[in-house]
């Protein structure tokens, strides 16, 4: 890593330097002359790539311009740090991989509109990074329940969505029909019923993450379709 003296401006990596390919999407812009930044987001994080005119050529520079923030990026060439200290890859070779073909809402100031925000989760975990811990922990507890119970001497099984009988709670269904049987079926509103066949038929210790639909409310709070965890 090469690190620039107090005072000096930061222009240009080393001969030599090594090379490094970096794919993502800009989620900034800065122009500044002859030299344009660019804020370019993966799942790992954010790096700052430099593009200047003189290294990549006019023809190259004058098609950064028509970038677009949310566009998706590939960069690749050797990294230096900034006098602020900031990992930046100075572009060498960049390609387009996907141009986003509307604009993304402000990511500094992010998206306040709660409606919009739960209608469009996508607008919201672009102009919202935090959001997107939420999911990541709820992924990580999934797990941890599921490695909780495997280690117990659970085992982790899928039952039926289609029910012929509603069961498992007094909770309004939401109602179906197939067309081959020629009847009317239900959404579950728990895997009660048939994990309990489970037992029955003799497994001893079984556990289900899955999806179960209830067809009442909706708020913010509440989602008529939901994941539940029965064990038994």
């Amino acid at each position: 890593t090469v690190r620039t003296a107090p005072g000096e401006t930061p222009t240009d990596p080393p001969e030599g330097a090594p090379r490094f390919k970096v794919a993502g999407r800009i989620l900034g812009m800065r122009g500044m002359g002859k030299a344009s930044f660019l804020d370019l987001w993966d799942r790992t994080g954010k790096i700052q790539v430099q593009i200047k005119k003189d290294i990549v050529g006019e023809e190259v520079y004058a098609r950064v311009k028509l970038l677009d923030v949310g566009d998706f990026l590939s960069v690749s060439g050797p990294r230096f740090l900034t006098r602020m200290g900031e990992l930046t890859l100075q572009s060498r070779e960049l390609q387009l991989a996907a141009k986003s073909l509307h604009p993304v809402p402000d990511t500094f100031f992010g998206l306040a509109d709660v409606e919009l925000r739960y209608r469009q989760r996508y607008l919201d975990l672009i102009a919202n990074p935090d959001v997107k811990k939420v999911f990541q922990q709820r992924s990580q507890i999934v797990r941890s329940l599921r490695a909780f119970l495997d280690g117990q001497g659970y085992l982790e099984v899928e039952t039926p969505m289609l029910h012929g009988l509603i069961g498992g709670a007094a909770a309004r269904p939401f109602k179906t029909h197939h067309n081959t049987l020629g009847e009317d079926l239900f959404l579950r509103i728990a895997p009660e019923l048939h994990l309990k066949r489970l037992v029955v038929g003799g497994f001893e210790r079984v556990y289900e993450i899955n999806r179960n639909f209830r067809n009442e409310g909706v708020s913010v709070r509440h989602n008529p379709e939901f994941t539940m965890l029965e064990f038994y």
